[in-house]
């Protein structure tokens, strides 16, 4: 049996989730890494710091992942095959979109961020804290992304 098109709607939503938010994650992580690089070279102290906020703009693949994953759950891909109406495949694939383009632009966003905080923490390692919480405050949306879609996603009856 063949899927149904409501199901591949579902499950091009799963990946627009974890492809979108993954290619943010990438993008930001990287941004922040390399101003880490050049703080590290030159205090190789700060790499525990620099580290830290290199990763903050990880958790948007995580969370794109936890949606992707949520969609494969609901629709039977790890097991049983769920029939899926093309009009709740659309939805979901809606409601998926909201955390792919919410994580790939926040995850962006939060990498230029980091990567200026990064260049604080290389001149006064004590602002640490202040540099993560400025970073921390991109990383709101991607969570009110995710909450969107998992809002959407999980009360759904298929």
């Amino acid at each position: 049996m063949g899927l149904s098109l409501g199901q591949v709607f579902a499950i091009a939503g799963a990946a627009i989730s974890v492809c979108l938010a993954g290619v943010g994650s990438a993008k930001g992580v990287g941004i922040a890494g390399e101003a880490a690089a050049g703080v590290v070279a030159e205090n190789p102290d700060n790499f525990g710091r620099c580290l830290v906020l290199q990763l903050l703009p990880g958790t948007q693949g995580i969370y794109g992942l936890l949606v992707a994953f949520l969609i494969m759950i609901k629709v039977g891909v790890l097991g049983t095959m769920v029939n899926v109406s093309v009009e709740n495949g659309l939805i979901i694939l809606f409601a998926a979109s909201i955390m792919g383009i919410g994580g790939l632009l926040s995850a962006i966003a939060q990498g230029k961020c980091a990567a200026t905080g990064i260049a604080m923490v290389g001149k006064r390692p004590e602002e640490m804290g202040k540099a993560i919480i400025m970073a921390t405050m991109v990383e709101t949306y991607a969570v009110f992304a995710l909450l969107a879609s998992l809002l959407i996603i999980l009360p759904m009856s298929l």
